[in-house]
């Protein structure tokens, strides 16, 4: 059997006093698109994070592709929420990029051209090139995710989290960002990504997460995605269209 790309047996963590997520037990097979769904709340942030030891974690172990963070670090990328970013810090697109080059050449080290080329490509890919020297505070929200999409990608990971990134986006860059996604996927690569539009999970991710506080479910979607799946997830009635093609359609939960 293949090794996973990320397995976490137990993992709990709590805000203060309050647990935000328990027993948390799954695995991500390698070269997945695995989304991460669940109401406000449910712990999906938190869950990144806590992955990725920028939230402590109160039990559990977690492995990437069978070694510890702090060994696989390198095989690992990770674009933020928007929200989370302090968009006034003096800098420009080019620049936010090759950060995410650092981990290999060093925070003491300058970018060489070989390194600024290749985070000019990594532009390239998002459609961004033409705003490479653009102040980051000057960018639309749009704008914002496509640079920071390029950023995790010009790492050449082997396994991505990314926190909503389709967020607050236009449908042209939603689009832009599925598609780089689907390549990594392509390229067999993994990719989590946290996901709050229930409408598109179905033609978005070939895996989901069902989260809310705990897994509720995970699995391959046409297996997980379900409407009693996700009533149990939300922990109440969900709201429904029917369609001849689908069956029916996610809308959200409704006001009952």
């Amino acid at each position: 059997m293949a090794q996973p790309a990320l397995k976490v047996m137990d993992l709990a963590a709590s805000y203060r006093k309050n647990k935000v997520l328990y027993n948390v037990n799954f695995e991500v097979a390698a070269g997945t698109l695995t989304g991460v769904v669940g109401p406000n709340g449910a712990g999906k942030s938190t869950l990144i994070k806590t992955l990725l030891d920028l939230h402590p974690a109160l039990t559990g172990h977690i492995e990437f592709y069978g070694l510890p963070f702090k060994k696989a670090k390198k095989k690992i990328g990770y674009v933020p929420q928007r929200g989370s970013v302090d968009w006034d810090f003096p800098t420009n697109a080019l620049d936010v990029v090759t950060m995410g080059l650092y981990g290999n050449i060093g925070w003491l080290k300058r970018p060489s051209r070989k390194d600024k080329q290749k985070a000019y490509q990594s532009l390239e890919k998002m459609g961004m090139e033409g705003f490479a020297d653009r102040q980051i505070s000057e960018l639309s929200g749009g704008q914002r995710q496509r640079v920071f999409l390029a950023r995790a990608l010009v790492q050449d990971a082997d396994l991505y989290f990314m926190d909503e990134p389709l967020a607050g986006v236009d449908a042209a860059t939603e689009k832009a960002i599925m598609r780089i996604l689907q390549e990594l996927k392509a390229l067999g690569k993994t990719v989590l990504v946290v996901h709050h539009d229930l409408q598109t999970v179905e033609d978005y991710f070939d895996h989901v997460l069902l989260l809310n506080k705990t897994v509720i479910h995970h699995g391959k979607t046409e297996n997980v995605f379900t409407s009693d799946k996700i009533s149990e997830t939300y922990g109440g009635n969900m709201k429904w269209i029917t369609s001849r093609e689908e069956g029916y359609h996610v809308v959200g939960p409704s006001n009952k």
